[in-house]
């Protein structure tokens, strides 16, 4: 079956972004198609299922004003659904699950409660229609604009929007090659961008960040959760890259900033961090004794990031082994810390550690999709380099101020190994804008990138990726649809004149988005 359907905006892709810009263009008044691959909204903070990475300010500024009320809805959710403990109920900002990596750890299957919620008033109205396990397949183009974009449900029927602004929001820049827009892929070269980290040879569009398939777990001391011993383990015990310090099941990694060999360890015991705890999405501690049997830990790891392959600009069954040997791999360090992985007492594995399938909504535990850290970019009217952003560059001066800001993020640049078979590169950023022009395709009038895909590189990706940022870019976007569609204008004239662009701006703060930083200091 094959429909067709029109709409204000159209905007492929689920995630973080494409849902803040779902949110954004609806607020203005639009009608919006949202399409999602997989059956849950929400992307890295759902269906991939990674507790948000988020600078240290997130609870004073630096952020959206919708970013905020999604994460004081995530606790307002466990207040008014749950048995907290007085103490865990008095805490103003309440981590459930007390992780190290973000001051808000939690279920993702409770964060998606608190996303449906927010656009629920949009659904009921029929404002905004969701259209599950589509992915795009297919996009009409007449010239600089792109015509129509069709969807393919999982189940075969087919559906095709048109709309005068489509928004790429799908976590690898899938509609992009479809529509024929300009874009870059990898790493860059020194040549081309001047950036201190660039690579010093030639451009290697091949050469990008690890992903990693997350998965959910518990422990139950005392039993046996043991899986089947999986297919490929006994490749991934031998594992070893040229560039790791010991196998890639091991307790040793390199340290992200030094590279030097570290060693880790599971539980509390010994005076090293915990991984168990790092990730940690909900700590029992919090809840009324008996609510939970133990605390869930989500395992996204060094032990389980994937550089063997690419999973985009290759043919469908390259990628699918490679996503295969991503799932490979996280059940094989789960195997491997169930039965083998040497214990601070000096015995081997913890057969305690439960797979939680219902935490994570599939039914072998693994999360319903890889999270990705590099995208396809748009070749941009305004491209993000390291030399904008870097505390080595910048010093005391701060980030590049860019006068067309759309909003504001935070975060190291942080690159994980790559399929080039690069190491770590986790080096210091400063508190950084959001420049309209980085949404700008080159060419493409009425296509705009609301996710990891905007005109940033290789290196500047590794800050400009990150939940807030990803939520901001997509919040952006949706209004400047929006904006264009009200005012009859289009998104590269906002930018170059300065009254359309004053007034936008204008309406992102009226709607909480930030446009600067105070004066902080280096992350």
């Amino acid at each position: 079956m094959h429909r067709e359907t029109e709409t204000d905006i159209a905007i492929i892709g689920g995630g973080v972004g494409g849902f803040a810009a779902a949110l954004s263009a609806c607020r203005m008044g639009k009608r919006v198609v949202l399409t999602e691959e997989t059956d849950w909204i929400g992307g890295q903070l759902t269906s991939q299922a990674v507790p948000p990475d988020e600078h240290r300010w997130i609870e004073q500024f630096g952020c959206t004003r919708s970013y905020r009320q999604f994460r004081e809805g995530v606790r307002a959710f466990y207040r008014q659904h749950f048995p907290l403990t007085a103490e865990a109920r008095a805490v103003y900002h309440l981590n459930p699950g007390n992780g190290g990596v973000s001051r808000l750890c939690a279920e993702p299957r409770a964060m998606l409660e608190v996303l449906q919620g927010m656009i629920a008033p949009y659904v009921h109205s029929g404002r905004l229609t969701v259209l599950l396990r589509y992915r795009p397949v297919h996009a009409e183009t007449d010239g600089d604009r792109i015509r129509s974009v069709t969807v393919q449900e999982a189940f075969g029927s087919r559906l095709t929007l048109r709309a005068p602004y489509f928004l790429d929001a799908t976590e690898c820049g899938d509609l992009l090659p479809l529509a024929g827009v300009e874009y870059v892929t990898g790493a860059e070269s020194r040549s081309d961008t001047n950036e201190p980290h660039a690579l010093e040879g030639p451009a290697d569009p091949h050469d990008i960040q690890a992903f990693t398939w997350c998965l959910a777990m518990d422990y139950l001391e005392g039993e046996n959760h043991i899986i089947d011993k999986p297919r490929d383990y006994a490749f991934w015990r031998s594992y070893q890259a040229d560039f790791w310090p010991d196998r890639q099941l091991s307790w040793v990694s390199p340290n992200p900033v030094t590279l030097e060999p570290t060693e880790e360890t599971l539980f509390w015991g010994t005076e090293k961090y915990p991984l168990f705890i790092y990730r940690r999405i909900l700590d029992r501690s919090n809840f009324v004794p008996g609510t939970y049997p133990s605390d869930i830990s989500v395992v996204n790891w060094s032990q389980n990031d994937y550089w063997l392959g690419r999973i985009y600009d290759v043919p469908p069954h390259e990628a699918q082994r490679h996503l295969e040997g991503s799932r490979q791999l996280s059940l094989s360090l789960l195997y491997w810390l169930q039965t083998e992985a040497p214990r601070p007492d000096g015995g081997t594995g913890y057969p305690g550690l439960r797979l939680r399938p219902d935490v994570i909504g599939t039914p072998d535990g693994l999360a319903k999709a890889p999270y990705i850290r590099e995208s396809r970019r748009i070749r941009a009217q305004f491209t993000v380099l390291e030399q904008h952003v870097s505390a080595a560059v910048r010093g005391e001066q701060g980030a590049v101020p860019f006068p067309d800001s759309v909003g504001v993020g935070c975060y190291r640049i942080d690159l994980h190994p790559s399929t080039a078979g690069r190491n770590y590169l986790d080096i210091s950023s400063l508190p950084f804008q959001i420049p309209l022009g980085s949404l700008l395709p080159i060419r493409v009038r009425n296509l705009l990138p609301a996710c990891k895909n905007i005109g940033t590189t290789h290196i500047t990706n590794g800050c400009y990726r990150l939940h807030p940022v990803e939520w901001n870019i997509g919040e952006s976007t949706g209004a400047l649809a929006a904006y264009c569609l009200d005012q009859k204008t289009e998104p590269l004239q906002v930018r170059r004149d300065a009254s359309k662009l004053e007034a936008f701006q204008s309406l992102l703060t009226g709607f909480g988005v930030e446009l600067a930083w105070p004066k902080i200091g280096a992350v």
